[in-house]
């Protein structure tokens, strides 16, 4: 099972995604519990406001992915369908926020650490560029 929050807009109209798989995650249980207790169908079109977020939150079901062994005896009934909602900024509030802030982190956690130097920093100063007022 996989969740992925999908944040556009704001000031420089970036687009950013996270993503968590649920099965990998030792609290598992209390995903699906959130994911079910969310008001997929009770979220309000909101217009879009300049410079603010909106967040797309998904949930969705991997085929044939594994099953983790601490779930593998819940009845499949008991996973919330696959939803989608799109939520403007101010309406990130609550449970909403709550997941998107859980996903975040899960995300971060799971990403790998980046080197301190660039790699392209780091070769420049391995092989710095000849001096060019040397050779005159």
């Amino acid at each position: 099972m996989l969740v992925i929050v999908t944040r556009s807009g704001g000031f420089g109209g970036l687009r950013r995604t996270w993503s968590v798989l649920i099965d990998e995650q030792p609290d598992a249980a209390d995903w699906l519990v959130l994911l079910a207790e969310l008001p997929w169908d009770d979220v309000p079109p909101q217009p879009p406001q300049p410079d603010r977020f909106v967040y797309i939150i998904r949930y969705e079901r991997q085929a044939g992915a594994p099953v983790a062994p601490d779930t593998a005896s819940r009845p499949p009934a008991t996973d919330p369908p696959e939803r989608e909602a799109t939520l403007a900024e101010q309406q990130l509030q609550g449970p909403w926020r709550e997941l998107v802030d859980r996903v975040r982190t899960a995300n971060s956690a799971a990403a790998p650490e980046r080197p301190a130097v660039s790699d392209s920093h780091a070769a420049a100063e391995q092989h710095p560029a000849p001096d060019s007022r040397a050779s005159h």
